[in-house]
């Protein structure tokens, strides 16, 4: 499947049926799950709730996950909805097929849900 493709097959994600435990408290929705099996990038989900263990949710209920990939390495910031990087990681190599993904992470009742854009 091309890039453009897969691209557009994501977006096709607008709510989920089910949720899939990656964690104790982190939870994800069809189309993350499909992006991690897809893109075998489940480290990425690893990534953003490493990150999120470190969160106060009352104060930050809702975050960002955006990654950029240049060539072979790639910058993963998360952010709290309006821009304020939480926390940073540079990742040295990866071989993610897309140039950015981002996704949405929401607590609540204690999990935190993690989602595509367009599921959210």
């Amino acid at each position: 499947m091309s890039n453009t493709d897969f691209e557009q097959h994501l977006a096709l994600f607008t709510g989920t049926e089910r949720y899939y435990r990656m964690h104790a408290n982190m939870l994800v929705t069809d189309g993350v799950k499909y992006l991690a099996e897809q893109a075998s990038c489940f480290w990425l989900l690893d990534l953003y709730w490493s990150h999120l263990t470190g969160i106060d949710f009352d104060q930050h209920p809702f975050t960002v996950l955006k990654m950029a990939v240049l060539k072979s390495a790639a910058i993963v910031h998360i952010e709290d909805g309006n821009d304020k990087i939480l926390a940073t990681q540079f990742i040295d190599y990866t071989d993610f097929p897309l140039a950015s993904v981002r996704l949405y992470g929401c607590w609540e009742d204690g999990h935190w849900i993690v989602m595509l854009t367009s599921e959210y």
